[in-house]
């Protein structure tokens, strides 16, 4: 890992992520953060994996700490990586870039999306290969065998088939912001952003007067037709994917995808079973950062059962909730072979721009090591054994 001298201006997450509410448009910070309908399921996540207690043992002999997670036969420097995240530009600019290069400075796993806002190949380029990538699922074969074909090509050995988003949640902040299909350009948008000129003049720099400042899907630029607008680019949105994702479909891109298939966003054990079956290599218990269901259950609660029936069976891992270092060891003492963040990325960004994903991964690496050292606890699989019965 390279060198890096941390900010101490903001030596936590939640301190960038109050840094990053002041520098990012009302309509950017609430994309990000918002769940959906009441939000209730984004801060129920966070407060469920908070009740969980760890117990230390300090009369025992620590040799050394390590964090070193193998996963599908590459080993990272921490137990956790960047998942991902739509419109990361939108939020703040060039974030997918900074993030794959922070992927890449940590030795940590990034994940792109299909609709970010960097193309697989740029990101093959960042990260020389080393990344996975996430699928909406495309109506048209030809386009996702494409799609698919391109990331094998540029060193991608980890598909994630998001399994979550059989319809888009309903998400009464997106809509009153302009953000529905189609989008909208709002009156109080544009003034809101003239009321934060870092991030637009950083946006227009970035993505270019010609397109007011708005980041581009750039997976998806070679299949749109030109010239088109707000209205047009929703409807070509909303034709261009369905996200059902049924067993058939797992298997026609099981004949066609020679590396790792993972299957995001499950949530019961009976959909765990199907992976199991299908001979899929993993599965990342999520309920979509809570922006999906908000009368389902936290990610945390539905991963007990999982691990109970299917550890050592299907490598599990999970995403949503958690915001630092200690959030992370409860989840991983709770059975999770490892841990995928996006917010917590996103408001290093928001809050030091270029800066920021470095900043985000060195506090919660550092909060780990704390964790893991305060417990007296060698390796990240050792953490279930610290985990408080009460």
């Amino acid at each position: 890992m390279m060198s890096f001298q941390m900010n101490p201006d903001y030596p936590s997450i939640e301190h960038l992520r109050v840094k990053s509410k002041k520098r990012m448009p009302k309509f950017a910070y609430e994309y990000l953060t918002e769940g959906c309908n009441e939000d209730l399921n984004v801060y129920k996540n966070t407060k469920e994996i908070r009740d969980i207690e760890l117990m230390p043992t300090y009369l025992t002999d620590l040799k050394e700490v390590s964090m070193k997670t193998e996963l599908f036969g590459k080993t990272y420097d921490a137990p956790f990586g960047i998942t991902a995240v739509g419109l990361q530009s939108l939020m703040w600019p060039n974030t997918a870039q900074i993030l794959a290069k922070t992927s890449v400075d940590f030795n940590i796993p990034f994940m792109l999306s299909t609709v970010t806002t960097m193309s697989i190949e740029e990101c093959a380029e960042i990260t020389k290969g080393n990344f996975w990538f996430q699928l909406y699922y495309p109506k048209n074969k030809e386009y996702r065998e494409d799609i698919l074909k391109r990331a094998w090509d540029n060193g991608c050995r980890v598909l994630c088939l998001l399994s979550d988003v059989p319809t888009f949640g309903y998400r009464p902040k997106d809509i009153y912001n302009g953000f529905g299909m189609p989008p909208k350009m709002m009156l109080r948008n544009i003034v809101n952003a003239a009321l934060h000129p870092t991030w637009a003049l950083e946006s227009l720099r970035v993505n270019g007067i010609e397109n007011r400042g708005m980041p581009s899907f750039k997976t998806l630029e070679k299949y749109m037709p030109g010239g088109m607008d707000l209205r047009q680019l929703g409807l070509f949105m909303d034709d261009f994917f369905d996200g059902k994702l049924t067993v058939e479909r797992i298997k026609d891109i099981q004949k066609i995808w020679p590396g790792k298939i993972v299957i995001k966003g499950v949530a019961s054990v009976e959909d765990v079973q199907t992976c199991v079956d299908l001979g899929l290599d993993g599965v990342i218990v999520s309920n979509h950062g809570g922006r999906q269901l908000d009368a389902g259950p936290s990610s945390i609660s539905t991963l007990g059962p999982i691990v109970e029936k299917f550890k050592g069976k299907i490598t599990i891992m999970m995403d949503g909730g958690m915001r630092n270092g200690p959030d992370m060891a409860r989840v991983l003492a709770s059975g999770a072979d490892f841990c995928f963040l996006g917010r917590p990325f996103m408001y290093g960004t928001g809050a030091l721009g270029t800066k920021g994903g470095d900043q985000a991964a060195w506090i919660l690496k550092r909060e780990f090591q704390q964790v893991m050292e305060q417990l007296n606890c060698e390796k990240v699989e050792d953490l279930p054994k610290f985990l408080h019965k009460k």
